[in-house]
């Protein structure tokens, strides 16, 4: 047989298949006995390791372009979720790792207050990474329907929104869906400030009230409640003739809280002026008088304002007694908060610069206190019409 021959023979052959290996980590697509299509492929997860992640499809080609998408993210360093979230679940996690170790007790207590009436209970069995925005506008419509107030519609989404926030940075969401969502625009209903005549016609009322030297706080210097009731008497400096407001007291759930002030703008420090002074000597005379009286069952808590025993004075007792003297007194209702209003406006009036008042007042942003002076009033509109004719007179 020739050499021609021979070879002739072995192209005759059948050849042998040759099966290309599977790359490293390409990922295996499948079908399901019930017809669905599966794809796997190992991914990087948010706690640094790989994992199987499965995905599904109602063709083969959905699938591989579902684990191709996986791979891309994976080889750009975006990981998924080391574990399957639902909404309800991560909102725990959210409360009690992350928000309860980083704000204010109060504002903790609003969040997992929020959390626990109103989104658990319509979004929590959902799960994280497949709530849309369809399903958190549903929720708000929902709410918007019942009788609850807007504001507190808006507190929910801000809520949700801020968890979702947290989730986006831990890598589990690409996108927060509560920003998405729309709301009607909030429109703060503020009661109208009182004028100086209003003011002064309330101390005067309030003089013989045992809270009088609080509500001198309050419009003098436009403290918030939690500042007045808060204040010790080593923050009070007569000699320097200071007030420095340091700590703030405020009701959490069950219990009364004496801590920091909210921001390090609220630490600041205040001239002692004369009626401020005169008030607060008459209430350190009466407590020295209350703690004789209290003898053994006194409490020394260093608080300028307690009860006759040395304790702290509940807040909404200081409401309760405020309205009271309006009530008495005949004078224009508003709330004690509208008080710290009161003493902004007064500020105004009297040409205080805005950055000046809003280290008096303890606002952290400049954009507060100009929300406040830029607020017109009757008299204000008045004398600027007067102004404007002036002009053609």
């Amino acid at each position: 047989m020739t050499a021609k021959t021979l070879v002739g023979a072995a192209d005759e052959q059948p050849r042998k298949k040759i099966r290309r290996k599977r790359a490293n980590n390409e990922g295996t697509v499948y079908q399901r006995a019930d017809g669905t299509w599966c794809g796997q492929v190992y991914v990087l997860t948010t706690d640094g390791t790989e994992k199987r992640k499965t995905v599904y499809g109602k063709t083969a080609d959905e699938a591989r372009a579902k684990i191709d998408d996986l791979k891309s993210k994976s080889r750009q360093g975006v990981p998924v979720a080391n574990r399957s979230w639902k909404v309800g679940e991560y909102l725990d996690y959210w409360l009690n790792e992350v928000a309860r170790h980083s704000v204010r007790k109060t504002t903790y207590a609003k969040y997992e207050t929020i959390v626990r009436l109103y989104l658990k209970p319509r979004l929590g069995r959902k799960k994280l990474n497949r709530l849309t925005v369809a399903d958190v506008q549903t929720f708000l419509n929902g709410m918007l329907n019942g009788d609850h107030a807007i504001g507190t519609i808006h507190v929910m989404r801000n809520v949700l929104s801020a968890a979702l926030t947290r989730a986006m940075r831990e890598e589990i969401l690409t996108r927060n869906v509560a920003r998405l969502a729309t709301l009607p625009a909030l429109d703060p209903q503020r009661n109208r400030p009182w004028t100086a005549d209003e003011a002064r016609a309330f101390l005067q009322a309030a003089r013989a009230d045992q809270l009088y030297p609080a509500f001198v706080l309050l419009l003098v210097y436009g403290l918030r409640r939690g500042e007045a009731l808060g204040l010790r008497w080593v923050d009070v400096d007569f000699d320097e003739g200071h007030v420095h407001i340091r700590r703030q007291l405020v009701r959490v759930g069950k219990e009364l809280h004496h801590g920091p002030v909210k921001t390090n703008a609220g630490k600041r420090s205040l001239p002692l002026l004369g009626m401020v002074r005169e008030a607060l000597e008459v209430q350190r005379r009466g407590q020295e008088i209350m703690q004789e009286q209290a003898k053994e069952d006194w409490m020394d808590t260093g608080l300028v304002f307690t009860t006759r025993s040395g304790l702290p004075i509940e807040p909404r007792n200081l409401a309760r007694s405020f309205a009271r003297i309006v009530k008495t007194a005949k004078l224009r209702t508003i709330r004690v908060h509208d008080l710290r209003h009161t003493a902004a406006s007064l500020l105004k009036k009297l040409g205080v610069a805005p950055r000046d008042a809003m280290e008096i007042l303890g606002h952290s942003r400049i954009s507060v206190t100009m929300e406040i002076y830029t607020h017109g009033d009757g008299e204000s509109r008045e004398n600027a019409i007067k102004m404007v004719n002036g002009l053609f007179e």
